[in-house]
């Protein structure tokens, strides 16, 4: 039996061929060393986090999030519902939140949901990755697992906004929190100090709406990493990871820098200094490789 076993939202960027695919294979390649179990919430669907939904109206948005609380009390009772996209958990735990705070909204959502036979309650404990990681495990026990310390690797913690605003990480800081920090340190790695583009936004969906807003954004965000001398980023977000890593040979081509700064997931970094091969922790799903990590586990 696993040590600690989870209700898990796995989202949509993390499917085969997805651009979090490889942030997946990171985390089944984390939670094996940390014996944690997994339990899939099944026929999920969409967190409605998407700029697609963004016209729908308030209950058609947070229905589609409390059709997979609802799937997720029936199949995996009394465990905590944990994603690992930041913009799927940001999705589910306001709407946990607005279905506690107003009964009419929550009237509204099961009568929408009776339609398939379901019902919820928004009664179980809705979780990132990475509170999961530092709350119930924390560094002590994550760092007793490392065969492979990152030494030598100086990374830049983006946190970004959605595992920061409006809920965060209990015990951290909005304006500089230092949860990404103390794991990179943990893994034996360096972090960036001062980091001043840490929570600074990305853009999100901009990147599509207003390439030119985003990439000016994420400009900033990849300059202030270099200024700390970092030799990578490390995030909790698959948007921050997407947009940060893939943009950067327009931004070069734009703004005339010259940009190469591998976007790892902190999943990457972890599977990696416990002694996974590259493939395992998802390093070939990188756009820039991330040359230091690729050395260390060997290719």
């Amino acid at each position: 039996m696993a040590k600690k076993e989870y209700s898990f939202y796995p989202g949509c960027s993390s499917q085969k061929g997805a651009s979090a695919s490889n942030y997946q294979v990171s985390v089944d390649a984390m939670c094996d060393v940390l014996d944690i179990q997994l339990n899939h919430i099944p026929d999920w669907n969409c967190c409605s986090a998407s700029i697609g939904y963004a016209g729908g109206g308030e209950l058609p948005r947070l229905a589609l999030s409390a059709r997979n609380m609802a799937l997720s009390e029936q199949a995996n009772p009394d465990q905590d519902l944990v994603a690992t996209c930041a913009a799927c958990w940001l999705a589910t735990r306001e709407t946990k939140e607005r279905l506690h705070q107003d009964e009419n909204l929550m009237a509204e959502t099961n009568e929408a949901l009776s339609a398939a036979g379901l019902n919820v309650k928004a009664d179980q404990n809705v979780r990132h990755m990475v509170e999961v990681l530092i709350e119930d495990f924390g560094y002590d026990e994550l760092g007793k697992h490392v065969t492979n310390p990152l030494e030598g690797i100086k990374i830049a913690g983006y946190v970004g906004c959605q595992t920061n605003r409006p809920f965060g990480i209990d015990g951290e800081s909005w304006e500089n929190p230092k949860y990404l920090d103390k794991l990179v340190e943990t893994l034996g790695a360096e972090p960036v100090e001062n980091y001043d583009k840490k929570v600074s936004c990305c853009g999100g969906a901009l990147a599509f709406s207003e390439p030119e807003k985003s990439q000016a954004l994420i400009k900033d965000i990849i300059e202030a990493a270099y200024d700390g001398g970092a030799n990578m980023i490390v995030t909790p977000c698959p948007v921050c990871q997407m947009n940060v890593e893939v943009y950067q040979d327009q931004i070069n081509s734009k703004y005339k820098t010259k940009f190469k700064m591998p976007v790892v997931y902190y999943s990457t970094l972890m599977s990696v200094a416990y002694g996974k091969s590259g493939k395992e922790a998802g390093l070939d799903g990188q756009v820039i490789p991330a040359k230091e990590l690729e050395k260390i586990a060997g290719k």
